[in-house]
């Protein structure tokens, strides 16, 4: 049995305050310096001074979370929950002592593409050993259209006969699709814990585009086997398998600056972990019984069924007393994520709306402290970005009116120690991210072999960083209005993903970001009346990254860029270095070009270290 972790109210509070108190002081220092720096004077400054305040508060907040994941990641065992250190001992092998489902709940996807990943999950576990008794694995669809649903039905009779006639070790492959699509995803998985749970005693979430090992199926399985006081364990799935440009970049950005960030959550959050609705393994009865997701008062999009469902359970199953828990490090799991920057938009509307929703949510009785955190944040971290505008709005107003960038070129131009300081605090906190989690990969050998060498992570940290200057208005003006549009009664429809590697054409990229090249020729429009030379320079990003969305979203969308950047040794991933069995096959299965291992592998790399070392 896992040994239990020690009681810990005050050692999990103590690790919180050494997150939250640097947060807030480093909050109040730049709002004590951007007072003396630039005090108001008219209505015009202090409301910049407000919104300077106010977004610096939030990217101190995201600062200290990379300089606490950091030094949590420097600490190592030291801090890590006993799970997660028995994860590293855990043999990912059935031990016959339970049964799991792993369902994959489905609407209106590509059926080929589910069914392709599904054998590949289903051949991995019968590498594992063992008759393939202990795990099934069942396809929920919610799909309304009766062709898709016809090619889910001829995907799944092929996989059947493929299943017999593949040999012993595979896993009973099931399908399911409900008649009454009530409730959406979280529907259908609670429709199918009162049909099958008590056949199971837990159950592997995966989404349509999920992929798992099946060594990490077995794990998490034994884990929550020898911990009865475990009711989840979250999975980090990083995304892979895409190769449009733009999926390339943000692949490779996630893998090199996600890590910090999620080693600072599992240190901090502790048992109060949170729920993201895939690639996870949780107690199939005590989720069904504690986690029925309430429906929230008044009318949509902040009332009705509540559509990011899975924070919300992840509180409610919390709230009964059950240990929700996150493994920061374990391999083997992967997700997609959207190819072209059309689709990542339309996420994010979906994504704004529903956690807007949790508004609602945040004061249930009885969440710990911890779930109210992860809603809360939600909410946050999409409504900075009107304040974003508004600051980005304002303060190029008055430096036009005033010859003098001010609090909008974070004190740099302004006179004085106070300035200077306040300066030099911003560029810190906004440069910590992004600088820590190189540093974090440049320290370690495994992981710059991981990345393809020095070269080609300095080379492609520093191509990601131009593409996210010009990319970041974008996302930050289109959330600033799905804020807003959902707060004024716009309700979005939660249609299915595309999730191919689609090349946007220009009309649609036009049409849809529209806003965007208004907002571009209003801003760019305004600094050329202004006539100042420094505030259009400092400008210039914001009001390119506007005007350009569209041919960025074209041009990024195009596969031929993406894997043209990859045979260059540019946005290198492990993925790409060292690709896991599983993805192979699967790009085998989907007839996409092989992620064959890079001519330099991490291997190969570290040996050439190894050998250039100077000889003591």
């Amino acid at each position: 049995m896992i040994a239990p972790d020690l009681p810990h109210t005050a050692s999990l509070r103590a690790r919180r305050l050494a997150l939250a108190v640097p947060t807030l002081a480093t909050a109040a220092l730049v709002a004590w310096l951007a007072c003396l720096a630039a005090p108001p004077r008219d209505p015009l400054a202090a409301a910049v001074l407000v919104l300077f305040v106010l977004v610096m508060a939030w990217q101190s907040s995201i600062a200290w979370q990379y300089a606490y994941g950091a030094l949590a990641a420097r600490l190592g065992r030291r801090v890590q929950s006993e799970v997660e250190r028995a994860a590293s001992r855990v043999p990912g092998v059935a031990s016959g002592r339970s049964r799991t489902a792993a369902v994959v709940a489905i609407h209106a996807e590509d059926p080929a593409a589910v069914f392709a990943a599904i054998r590949v999950m289903a051949r991995s576990l019968a590498r594992g050993g063992g008759d393939g008794g202990d795990l099934d694995v069942f396809v929920l669809s919610d799909t309304r259209d009766p062709a898709i649903a016809a090619e889910e039905e001829r995907h799944f009779a092929l996989a059947r006969e493929w299943r017999a006639a593949a040999g012993p070790g595979l896993p009973a492959i099931r399908y399911r699709r409900r008649a009454d699509n009530r409730g959406r995803k979280a529907g259908n998985i609670d429709e199918f814990c009162r049909t099958y749970g008590p056949d199971y005693d837990f159950m592997i979430v995966l989404d349509a585009d999920s992929l798992m090992t099946g060594a990490t199926m077995r794990r998490l399985v034994r884990l929550m086997e020898e911990n009865p006081r475990l009711g989840l364990i979250q999975t980090v799935s990083y995304a892979a398998g895409r190769d449009t440009l733009f999926a390339r970049i943000q692949q490779f950005a996630v893998r090199l600056y996600a890590p910090l960030s999620i080693r600072a959550l599992d240190t901090w959050q502790g048992p109060d972990g949170s729920y993201w609705g895939h690639n996870a393994i949780l107690r199939l009865a005590a989720f069904a019984e504690t986690a029925e997701l309430p429906v929230l008062p008044g009318r949509a999009p902040l009332g009705g069924e509540i559509l990011c469902h899975d924070t919300v359970e992840g509180a409610l199953f919390r709230r009964a007393g059950w240990e929700l828990r996150l493994l920061p490090e374990e391999g083997g799991t992967w997700e997609e994520m959207p190819t072209n920057l059309v689709d990542l938009l339309g996420r994010e509307r979906r994504w704004c709306q529903g956690n807007l929703q949790h508004l609602g949510v945040v004061g249930l009785p009885g969440l710990t402290a911890g779930s109210r955190w992860h809603l809360i944040s939600g909410i946050l971290a999409y409504c900075v970005s009107p304040l974003w505008v508004l600051f980005l709005a304002l303060g190029t107003w008055q430096a036009a009116r005033d010859g003098n960038l001010g609090l909008l070129g974070y004190g740099l131009t302004l006179p004085g120690a106070a300035a200077h300081a306040l300066a030099a605090v911003t560029v810190a906190v906004l440069a910590l991210p992004k600088c820590a989690s190189l540093a974090h990969v440049l320290l370690d050998r495994e992981r710059r072999a991981a990345f393809g060498g020095t070269g080609p992570l300095l080379a492609s940290a520093a191509l990601e960083q131009a593409q996210w200057v010009l990319l970041w208005p974008v996302l930050t003006l289109f959330n600033a209005g799905a804020v807003v549009s959902t707060f004024a009664g716009r309700v979005v429809r939660w249609d299915a993903q595309a999730r191919d590697d689609r090349r946007v054409p220009w009309r649609e990229a036009c049409r849809l970001q529209v806003d965007a090249i208004v907002a571009g020729a209003v801003l760019a429009a305004g600094l050329l009346y202004a006539g100042d030379p420094l505030l259009g320079l400092w400008m210039a990003p914001v009001a390119a990254g506007l005007l350009l969305s569209p041919a960025m979203s074209v041009l990024t969308s195009r596969s031929d860029l993406g894997t043209g950047a990859r045979r260059r040794g540019l946005f290198l991933t492990v993925d790409d270095t060292a690709p896991a069995p599983e993805l192979r096959e699967l790009a085998s299965q989907r007839g996409q070009p092989l992620p064959k291992a890079c001519p330099r592998t991490p291997a190969a790399l570290l040996a050439e270290e190894a050998a250039s070392a100077p000889r003591g």
